[in-house]
C-alpha cells in the first residue's frame, strides 16, 4: 500500500518539474533577460536540494515502476512482493547516497 502511495507521489512531484521546466524553457522566447534571471536563481543552495528530491524522486519513481511491472508479469514477482520492495528501498539507497555525497558537496561546498 505505501509504495502504491510512494509512486503516486514521486509521479505527481515529477509531473510538476516538468511543467516548471518547460514554461521557463519557454521564458526564454519571451524575455531572455529574464530566462537568465530564473536560471541564475536555480544556483542557490535551497534549488540544490530540490534538486536532490527531483533525484530522488525519478529513482524512486523507475525502479517502482520495474517493481510493477514485473509483479504485473510475473507470478514469482507476485509471491515475493515484500523482497522486491526492499530491492527498490535497497537500489535507491545505493544509489543516492554517492549522488547526495557528490551533489551537496557542489551545493554547500562550492567545488
Amino acid at each position: 500500500m505505501w509504495m502504491w502511495v510512494v509512486h503516486r507521489v514521486t509521479g505527481v512531484a515529477i509531473f510538476f518539474f516538468l511543467l516548471v521546466h518547460v514554461l521557463d524553457t519557454s521564458l526564454v522566447r519571451v524575455s531572455p533577460e529574464a530566462y537568465n534571471e530564473v536560471i541564475g536563481s536555480y544556483k542557490t543552495p535551497l534549488y540544490g536540494l530540490v534538486e536532490a528530491g527531483l533525484v530522488a524522486a525519478i529513482l524512486l519513481h523507475a525502479f517502482n515502476g520495474i517493481r510493477i511491472i514485473a509483479v504485473d508479469r510475473s507470478t514469482w514477482a507476485l509471491r515475493h512482493q515484500r523482497q522486491l520492495v526492499w530491492a527498490v528501498w535497497i537500489t535507491f539507497a545505493v544509489l543516492m547516497v554517492p549522488f547526495l555525497w557528490r551533489h551537496l558537496g557542489h551545493v554547500f561546498g562550492g567545488a
